[in-house]
């Protein structure tokens, strides 16, 4: 027997006894890591972190792409820095919801917050590992990180952090992602990354830090102290993002992943995820910011622009150091100085201003959502409708209120006195020339402008109508700007572009009264520092809501793949037609999102009534036939027409009573009932007019459809006998009224009748297919939608009388105008015509410009005259007997 065999047996015995007193402590169980957190926290700190988890709030968007993560996958969260917080909010957040929740750290350490039995268990069993294999474990080596992951408990991993790069890149320690890679290769059900970032600070970063930055961290990557003092103090600026979420299978058999071994595949992924975050919170703060004077350096020292400089002081023999003046004197006058203290103080000022005028926004967030998605993408160009100077301040407004950075805003140079013009500036505003002839260099350095702000990745906005709406209607497209923006983008500026068609309409716009001053021939007020104090007034009247509509971001990327084009090989005249083509898309994306508004249709009911005094039983006849007619097509209807229409009415009828645009035929009756007269002023049709043409996009397919079944006068039709008249009418008013050219006059007649045909109006024959009867009651209801004609048809039969008379080549295009508005005004008052809204500048300007496009410019064209008189005198006729 060996002299050391009682030794060995006595160290035996002790060896079992540890291990039986450890099996005993550790119930049987050696799986015990710091990096699992099990949610039980002493009582204190799990208050502390409900409070703050109570206090940060997470949009409803992100909580869904949660909520929606496939239940048969395994969920890993990441975020892009290693911060704790990050875990300890998601678990706290999302734990009691019954869906995801991170309860396994890769990177993360959680031995201060466990109880101190469970941190005995960690330290006694990785001593009991250590003492037989002589190294500490791992989460990978002993397999818990997959064993927790198969059992559905949600990992959690920060992306960037400089130790961990240490670690893996010098001392080769595993690379949560490379784990995550290899345990997808080996197992069908998809494991789901879920990105996610909380932003301390969403404003934009400067270029040059400051000193707070250096010491108390960027807004970036903010210190340990700014977080704290951010979640202690201002809980409600900090925003919470999740971004689309990555499946790993689906990345992993992408052909240029597939190719690669799991290290370069595991670089591929990370990349991808920082991509994503960090696209995620430029969405939300912006780009980072330069200052307007690196900005205009950036710019005049460009190769390409210093290159067009020296060519254009050649060309014109002015000295180079002239022209590089007046170049950098251009983007002087141009350029906004975009301030995040100007926003922050105009954020205050117009909470203050629209609380105080608007009885509030319509605004949907899905489409805020969307929006702020794509601007992930790519820079978004802004194409709102313009009927007002307060779309300058309500878009960007919104913006802001949501989470994004206030855009770039093309705005006249009439809008850059002092004091607005500096503010403006501060918000983002950069100034142009209303027009760019003879200003060849001026042009170049705004081209070169607009491509520094999509470069950057600023969102820009530009109203592609050129200016306010002084109708109601959406204008026709100026693609000027849109060009600049399109060659920008084609010059290499950014890889894509989204533009979103944007509808902003109001229950009642400010300025009224200037719209009918201008349209009556009046000269336009210039906007200057007496006008801003004029404002004053305003803040004592109430206008109602203002409606808001995002329409889906239109790639330009997918458009010319959808249309099959090269446009870098277009000639000057195919581009500007390929342009002029996607401003009508456009401008038909915004009417599409017309908000059909109580104060339209009543203006619509009233002004279509053939003769001046009704009832309102009368009148609302016609009020609920558009309305049904709106119900039908899916029109957007504003929220209070949805909620209760007919007390939506009575309140306009109201407020139309109280501004006097209507009046009782009765002074001394109280209560307005089915039978009350009422007659409309006359000389406040015009105002009425802008209200119905707010709406009219709606019924110009069923005017044309209705006007031309009103003339073939017979109350049996086939569809194909409306397609000449139709297509006649949607020629002459290409000016007033935009359409599809993608749809068909067949298809846009048919729509029109099919919502005829729910209204009673028309019913199908029975024996013959595309064969329609009239009903009793549908020739009246036919003429209140043609009815929308009838002051279009006064303007262009005043136009024609007109140009009988004289020729109107002699006359600039201003007075020219001005010219037909003096005849229309004489013919007014000989009762020649009847609608007081047809006089309008607008109207006889694009009347006389179609004319001359047909060649019909005076008394030496009296036979085409005679045809087009004809026809409209027959259609006026026939919809107001």
């Amino acid at each position: 027997m060996s002299l050391f065999a009682p030794i060995n047996n006595l160290v035996s015995a002790t060896r079992r006894k540890i291990r039986r007193l450890l099996a005993f402590l550790l119930n049987d169980s050696y799986d015990y890591y710091s990096n699992f957190y099990p949610g039980t926290q002493s009582f204190i700190i799990q208050k502390i972190l409900n409070h703050l988890v109570n206090k940060i709030s997470i949009d409803k968007n992100s909580l869904k792409r949660i909520k929606n993560t496939a239940p048969d996958s395994i969920v890993v969260f990441t975020c892009k820095n290693k911060h704790i917080f990050d875990f300890l909010y998601f678990h706290t957040l999302l734990k009691p919801m019954n869906g995801p929740y991170p309860e396994l750290s890769f990177d993360l350490r959680f031995s201060f917050l466990l109880p101190a039995k469970q941190i005995g268990r960690i330290i006694l069993s990785h001593l009991y590992y250590f003492f037989h294999h002589f190294h500490f474990k791992d989460i990978y080596s002993s397999g818990y990180a997959r064993k927790m992951l198969l059992e559905n408990r949600a990992g959690f991993i920060s992306l960037i952090e400089e130790d961990e790069f240490y670690n893996r890149f010098i001392r080769s320690t595993p690379d949560p992602l490379f784990h995550l890679i290899e345990l997808q290769k080996q197992i069908e059900k998809p494991v789901v990354i879920v990105p996610e970032d909380i932003i301390y600070i969403t404003k934009p970063m400067h270029k040059n830090p400051s000193l707070g930055d250096i010491i108390f961290g960027t807004h970036e990557k903010p210190g340990r102290l700014k977080r704290i003092f951010t979640m202690l103090r201002q809980p409600d600026k900090i925003r919470v993002e999740v971004a689309r979420p990555v499946n790993l299978k689906e990345f992993l058999a992408r052909p240029d992943i597939r190719r690669l071994d799991s290290e370069f595949q595991t670089h591929r992924l990370r990349s991808l995820l920082v991509d994503i975050l960090n696209r995620q919170r430029k969405s939300i703060t912006g780009p980072v910011l330069k200052s307007r004077q690196e900005i205009t350096e950036d710019i005049l020292n460009r190769k390409s622009l210093r290159e067009y400089l020296a060519a254009y002081a050649d060309k014109t023999g002015m000295p180079l150091r002239k022209v590089n003046k007046k170049a950098a004197g251009y983007i002087d006058e141009i350029a906004s100085n975009y301030s995040l203290r100007v926003i922050k103080f105009l954020d205050w000022l117009f909470t203050w201003v629209f609380r105080n005028i608007f009885e509030g926004i319509s605004v949907s967030q899905d489409e805020i959502n969307v929006m702020r998605e794509t601007y992930t993408k790519a820079p978004l160009i802004l194409i709102p409708c313009h009927k007002s100077h307060l779309d300058y301040l309500l878009l960007p407004y919104v913006m802001y209120k949501n989470n994004m950075p206030c855009p770039h805003i093309a705005a006249g140079k009439n809008l850059s006195f002092w004091p607005l013009g500096p503010l403006f500036r501060g918000a983002g505003a950069f100034f142009l020339r209303r027009t760019f002839k003879g200003a060849e260099l001026y042009a170049r350095i705004f081209a070169a402008y607009i491509e520094k702000l999509l470069y950057e990745g600023f969102n820009i906005k530009i109203y592609i109508e050129g200016g306010r709406s002084r109708t109601g209607k959406v204008l026709p497209p100026k693609i000027g700007g849109l060009s600049m923006i399109i060659r920008a983008f084609l010059s290499g500026a950014c890889e894509d572009l989204y533009f979103v068609p944007i509808y902003v309409g109001y229950d009642r716009v400010l300025e009224e009264d200037a719209y009918l001053k201008e349209i009556e021939g009046g000269n336009k007020t210039p906007e200057n520092f007496k006008g801003l104090l004029n404002t004053r007034k305003f803040l004592k009247r109430k206008y109602g809501k203002v409606y808001i509509k995002f329409d889906t971001p239109i790639s330009m990327n997918g458009y010319m793949e959808e249309k099959g084009v090269d446009l870098k090989k277009f000639t000057d005249p195919e581009f500007s037609h390929f342009v002029k083509g996607f401003g009508y898309k456009l401008i038909n994306h915004i009417n599409d999102n017309t908000v059909a508004t109580p104060h339209g249709l009543i203006a619509s009911g009233i002004l279509n009534c053939s003769e001046s005094t009704f009832t309102k039983k009368q009148m609302f006849a016609r009020v609920n036939t558009y309305m049904n007619h709106l119900v039908f097509h899916e029109a957007y209807l504003s929220d209070t027409l949805t909620i209760d229409p007919d007390n939506a009415f009575d309140s306009v009828v109201e407020n139309f009573l109280s501004r006097n645009f209507i009046e009782l035929a009765d002074e001394d009756e109280d209560d307005i009932t089915d039978t009350t007269m009422l007659i409309v002023k006359h000389n406040k049709r015009p105002v009425l007019d802008y209200y119905k043409n707010s709406v009219i996009c709606f019924f110009v397919p069923a005017a044309y459809t209705a006007a031309a079944i009103i003339e073939i006068d017979r109350f049996k039709f086939e569809m194909q006998d409306l397609v000449f008249r139709y297509k006649f009418l949607q020629k002459l008013f290409t000016d007033e009224f935009s359409f599809d050219e993608q749809i068909s006059v067949q298809n846009q007649i048919s729509k029109a009748l099919k919502g005829f045909i729910s209204e009673g109006i028309l019913v199908p024959d029975p024996e013959y297919a595309d064969t329609f009867n009239l009903t009793s009651e549908g020739l009246r209801k036919l003429k209140w939608f043609a009815a929308f004609l009838i002051p279009f048809f006064e303007s262009y039969m005043t136009c024609l009388v007109f140009l009988e008379k004289e020729k109107t080549d002699k006359y600039d295009v201003k007075e020219r105008a001005k010219k037909l508005l003096s005849f229309g005004t004489k013919l007014y008052k000989r009762n020649q015509v009847v609608r007081k809204e047809s006089l309008s500048l607008i109207n006889y300007r694009n009347a006389v410009n179609y004319f001359a496009k047909n060649h019909i410019n005076g008394s030496g064209d009296q036979v085409r005259i005679d045809e087009y008189k004809e026809i409209l005198d027959l259609l006026s006729r026939r919809i107001s007997s």
